[in-house]
């Protein structure tokens, strides 16, 4: 690692200095958004764009890492809020709720939800970053998702859908716009029936007996 530069107070490793340019990135992504530059992150740090390029290639890479460092610390907030909560409908709901509420001013992790490209056209808001922090998000939930219906094909619409949804009410939050019981509400009556369609399929398959033929549209082998 280099000896000069930091303004004077040289980082111990490498992982201190990448730490330290993070938490640089961060608080000027705040600022600035996307519009964020590496000389920005090296000008806050006192170093030269190429201490910064040293650990990270790119404006793009180091954006990224900061947004995937904040989406992080936001899903152990949520794994806390929802634990032991086993209940898919419950733990759904209560959590898109609480994306809902905290991420509507969290800039690093909206990136993550709405990268754009070069140019600052917007990218799918399925993109593979987003589709893999929402498929995080499923995985922090203490649900046996196997027991009520869903395999990894019906895990994947899922998260598409959620994305979906949370997507729109990021961009467009109402007016005015809904949280606390009343957000929960409107969630579990029109999301609520969506995650618990797997298991009303199983129950009406039940009813009809070993010998008819499955309900259509089934969205999981599990059953």
């Amino acid at each position: 690692m280099r000896s000069h530069g930091w303004a004077g107070n040289t980082p111990a490793s490498d992982e201190e200095a990448i730490e330290r340019i993070l938490d640089a990135a961060e608080k000027i992504i705040d600022e600035r958004g996307p519009a964020t530059r590496i000389a920005d992150v090296a000008r806050a740090l006192g170093v030269t764009r190429q201490t910064v390029y040293r650990y990270f290639p790119g404006t793009q890479a180091l954006l990224v890492a900061t947004a995937m460092r904040s989406a992080d610390g936001f899903l152990d907030r949520l794994a806390a809020h929802l634990d032991g909560v086993t209940d898919p409908v419950v733990a759904m709901t209560g959590g898109m709720a609480f994306a809902i509420e905290q991420l509507a001013s969290d800039k690093q992790v909206e990136f993550v939800l709405n990268r754009r490209h070069r140019g600052g056209q917007a990218a799918s808001i399925i993109s593979d970053t987003a589709l893999a922090f929402g498929r995080s998000m499923l995985h922090r939930y203490d649900i046996d998702w196997e027991h009520y219906g869903f395999d990894e094909a019906a895990l994947d619409e899922l998260n598409e859908f959620c994305l979906r949804v949370l997507h729109s009410f990021l961009a467009d939050p109402g007016r005015p716009a809904r949280g606390g019981d009343d957000l929960r509400r409107y969630l579990i009556r029109w999301i609520g029936p969506a995650i618990a369609y797997p298991q009303m399929v199983r129950a009406m398959d039940a009813l009809r007996g070993p010998d008819a033929v499955p309900v259509r549209g089934r969205p999981s082998k599990a059953s």
